[in-house]
């Protein structure tokens, strides 16, 4: 089953995408997938949450898994982090975030 998120890219252009639940993907794999960032400016780390090159902005109101230690520390120390900022690689892709909207935080 698919759900559909809407991703906003650093240029403003907001994609309405269909994201499959059942290939362990998550939102940077997906942003990836769709070419929504130029190569080698996103999912730097290969999804280790050891960069900040996925952050992004949820901006609805959808239950997301919940903050693990190496993805707070990362965000502690990143540029233009928000109050809803999260890592891309650390949000798995489940029927849960149907409806989901973010946008991606700048390069």
């Amino acid at each position: 089953m698919d759900v559909t998120i809407k991703i906003t890219d650093r240029e403003g252009v907001t994609h309405e995408v269909q994201a499959p639940t059942d290939m362990s993907m998550n939102i940077m794999e997906l942003c990836r997938a769709y070419e929504l960032a130029p190569e080698g400016t996103i999912g730097v780390c290969g999804g280790m949450a050891m960069c900040a090159s996925c952050q992004c902005y949820i901006l609805n109101d959808i239950a997301l898994p919940e903050m693990g230690p190496d993805e707070d520390a990362m965000l502690s120390e990143a540029f233009n982090v928000k109050s809803n900022s999260r890592l891309g690689c650390q949000i798995a892709i489940t029927p849960e975030l149907e409806g989901l909207e973010l946008e991606l935080a700048p390069e």
